[in-house]
C-alpha cells in the first residue's frame, strides 16, 4: 500500500463513544492520522521502536520469530535477524547502546547491536511480553497489571508497580513505549493504549485506535481475534506516534492531541 498523506486521511477522531467502560471523567485522547505507511502482513507485531528515522520490530511465532530494522517508506526489512525456532520474539527497546528483545516463554532477553549481531543475553524469570526504557531502567510486562523495573546493565529486578484506573488493576498489558516521562501500554485483546504515569502506576489517559481498523482491507487469513492492535513507537524528534497491530497491512503515523508529558 503506497503513502497516503490525502487530507482525507488526516482527520481528528473522538472516542469518548467508542469507550463504554468509561466515565466521563476519564481523559480519551483525540489524534490525527498524519500517513499511513506499509506493514508486512506476515509480521505478528510483538515490539515496535523508533531508531533513527527507522523502525526496529520484534514479531512473535515459532519457527518465524524475528528482530527486523525496517524502512518506514516502503516497510522493508534494512536488516534482519531471525531467531531460533524454539523461540517466539516479544517486546523489544534499546537503551542508547544496544537493542534487548523478550522470549515470551524462554525467559531470555537476546542483546543485539545495531547492526542486529546478537552479543549477549540477560535471563529471566516468568513470561515477557512488553519492555520499555525509560532513561535508567528497563520497564518489563509480563501480562499482568504489573510492570517490572529491571536495572539497565543486569537485567535484575529493582520492584514494580501495578498499573490501575479508578482504583482498579488493569490487566493484559503488552507492548511498551516509553514517552515524554509516560508509559504507552497496549492492552491485550483491545484496541486501547493506555498512558500511564509510571511514579504512580494511574492511568492518566486513553488512546481508543478501535477505528483504524476501518482504514483497511482485512488480507487473508485475518483472525479478528488475534490479529488486534499491537505495537508502539514515538519519534521524540516530531512527536508522532507509529502503531500497527498483528498483520495489519498498514502502520499508522499520528498526531496525539493532548497527550501528557513531564519535563
Amino acid at each position: 500500500m503506497p503513502v497516503a498523506r490525502a487530507s482525507a486521511l488526516i482527520a481528528t477522531i473522538f472516542l469518548c463513544d467508542a469507550c463504554a467502560n468509561e466515565s466521563p471523567r476519564d481523559v480519551v485522547l483525540k489524534y490525527e492520522i498524519v500517513a499511513t505507511h506499509p506493514h508486512d502482513v506476515a509480521s505478528f507485531t510483538q515490539g515496535l521502536l523508533w531508531h533513527e528515522g527507522k523502525l526496529l520490530e520484534s514479531t512473535g511465532g515459532y519457527g518465524r520469530s524475528e528482530l527486523a530494522l525496517r524502512d518506514i517508506a516502503s516497510g522493508a526489512p534494512l536488516l534482519r535477524h531471525k531467531m531460533l525456532p524454539s523461540q517466539f520474539g516479544e517486546g523489544a527497546a534499546s537503551d542508547g547502546r544496544r537493542f534487548v528483545q523478550l522470549t515470551w516463554l524462554s525467559g531470555v532477553a537476546l542483546i543485539y547491536d545495531f547492526a542486529l549481531k546478537p552479543v549477549g543475553r540477560f535471563d529471566y524469570v516468568g513470561q515477557g511480553w512488553g519492555l520499555a526504557y525509560d532513561g535508567s531502567q528497563w520497564l518489563m510486562s509480563n501480562g499482568s497489571s504489573r510492570i517490572a523495573r529491571r536495572a539497565r546493565d543486569t537485567f535484575a529486578v529493582q520492584d514494580s508497580f501495578e498499573v490501575r484506573h479508578r482504583n482498579r488493576p488493569i490487566a493484559a498489558l503488552n507492548e511498551l513505549e516509553f514517552a515524554r516521562g509516560y508509559l504507552y501500554a497496549n492492552v491485550w485483546h483491545t484496541d486501547r493504549i493506555a498512558v500511564i504515569d509510571p511514579a504512580s502506576g494511574a492511568v492518566e489517559a486513553w488512546l481508543d485506535l478501535s477505528a483504524l481498523k476501518q482504514g483497511f482491507v482485512k488480507p487473508p487469513g485475518w483472525q479478528p481475534q488475534e490479529h488486534v492492535l499491537n505495537g508502539v513507537a514515538f519519534d521524540p524528534g516530531s512527536g508522532h506516534f507509529f502503531v500497527t497491530g498483528k498483520c495489519w497491512p498498514v502502520l499508522f503515523e499520528l498526531r496525539v492531541k493532548g497527550a501528557p508529558h513531564k519535563p
